[in-house]
């Protein structure tokens, strides 16, 4: 027997190496401060040598289906916690994230007939930015959390000091949530023909009856072309892809590899990372940082951004004007959406290189409530939604896509919706250590009002 010789691997511009540096010398914000250096450096060092947690040529599917979604021939649908834990990384919380991600694709999907684009705010969502560096509390000042991959939550002097080996951990936490996935998404967990059965452990609502009915009608379907004889393999397994903002440096640099097809750099924490709306400074070290790889990347663009703003981030995130590559995420809040938006697409659209635009209806819209509850309106949420279609649609550009936090469990973190969660309501299931979640059932409810959306029924 003979075998073909190995392709020999394409070697690095050692251009291109200096450069996944070039951050170090520029403005960062959102860091901790470690309490050693040589400590970072030593985990960090052992972070450059461990397996990727994704690979490059996965990306660059996510990219092509990501330009398909800027085009309006596919819509993306991102959703996952807002800052996740290692404690709650277990199976059941894994699953539950996925079959609300998956029950709401297949009521777009079916809805709207148009492919749906399934992204996990998972698997690296462990950081998250703060608008202080440190918090009070009767007088004891400690370092604010940063997330469990820089610090724990409670409120003591030994949870709160930054510690690197948390870096380790958050990977480590991340591929264990990764093959969960994957054996969720191939293993036939995620086959169409048990749409049924995603609804088992979750509470009876209005939301669960309008998608029973969803399911009895695919069921439908899938008989009727079964009778035809049509082949239904391809409904088995479904593309699920990996995402999270690209917020602590010290931790996307060490996983950043290079590709052996063309020995270019991607950041293989994740197939799509995003850059905050705290972050994007033009001169910074973020969008310096994700210029140099070749990931999709999104950037958040909240009600203070200008279309310069927006052109000066798009020639140096996406110079060659790669469909596909750049996803611009809005989060603009309802009462402004409708206001912002138009000028900043318009200009973008004007100078002609694509761009995904997806809305993100969560971080606009937050309040606290007369308890002291962080918490959002769905009602506020889902007209955002509704603001941003119709900002595309009165200007013949494309509404690509949604970017919410959501939870698998019957959380009550958000006011509104068919169980009619209310301010005495959030403290039943208050669980969420940052911001609140949509539970199961506003997913669902999100999901029925975005169909008709893209139907155009505004």
């Amino acid at each position: 027997m003979t075998f073909a010789p190995d392709v020999a691997a394409v070697m690095p511009d050692p251009r291109v190496l200096a450069g996944l540096d070039h951050w170090r010398t520029l403005p960062v914000t959102q860091q901790p401060t470690w309490p050693s250096s040589g400590h970072v450096a030593r985990v960090t060092d052992r972070l450059s040598t461990v397996p990727p947690l994704v690979f490059a040529g996965e990306a660059d599917v996510l990219k092509a289906h990501l330009a398909a979604a800027g085009r309006g021939e596919a819509f993306l649908l991102q959703g996952g916690d807002c800052a996740e834990t290692f404690a709650e990384a277990t199976a059941d919380n894994i699953r539950n994230k996925i079959k609300t991600i998956l029950q709401m694709a297949v009521v777009l999907t079916y809805g709207a007939s148009l492919p749906v684009i399934k992204m996990g705010r998972m698997a690296g969502q462990y950081a998250k930015p703060r608008s202080s560096n440190d918090e009070t509390r009767d007088g004891v000042t400690l370092p604010a959390y940063r997330g469990d991959i820089i610090n724990g939550y409670d409120f003591t002097p030994d949870a709160r000091i930054p510690d690197p080996e948390r870096l380790m951990e958050a990977y480590h936490t991340s591929a264990s949530t990764l093959n969960l996935i994957r054996a969720f998404t191939t293993g036939g967990f995620a086959d169409l023909r048990r749409v049924h059965e995603w609804n088992r452990g979750f509470m009876a609502n209005p939301s669960y009856a309008r998608y029973e009915e969803t399911a009895a009608e695919i069921d439908r379907a899938i008989r009727f072309m079964a009778a035809c004889g049509a082949d239904f393999d391809a409904l088995r397994t479904v593309e699920f892809f990996s995402s999270h903002e690209a917020l602590l440096l010290d931790y996307e640099r060490p996983l950043t590899r290079i590709d052996s097809r063309t020995g270019l750099p991607y950041d293989c924490s994740a197939h799509f990372l995003w850059i905050g709306e705290r972050t994007r400074q033009i001169d910074g070290a973020h969008v310096d940082f994700l210029s140099r790889v070749r990931n999709p990347i999104g950037v958040k663009l909240g009600p203070t951004t200008t279309a310069d703003d927006a052109l000066a981030l798009m020639d140096k995130l996406n110079p060659a004007g790669e469909p596909g590559r750049l996803t611009f995420i809005t989060r603009m809040g309802a009462g402004t959406v409708r206001n912002a938006l138009p000028a900043l697409v318009e200009k973008v659209a004007a100078v002609g290189s694509p761009v995904t635009w997806v809305c993100d209806p969560m971080h606009g819209n937050t309040i606290t409530s007369d308890s002291g509850y962080k918490t959002r309106r769905l009602t506020d949420v889902l007209d955002e939604v509704r603001g941003f279609f119709e900002v595309h649609r009165a200007l013949g550009t494309v509404p690509g896509g949604l970017h919410i936090e959501l939870t698998g469990d019957d959380v009550s973190e958000v006011l509104g919706g068919s169980e009619e969660i209310d301010d005495a309501g959030l403290a039943r299931r208050y669980e969420t250590l940052v911001d609140p979640r949509l539970n199961h059932q506003q997913s669902l409810e999100m999901a029925f009002q975005v169909v008709e959306l893209m139907r155009g029924g505004i």
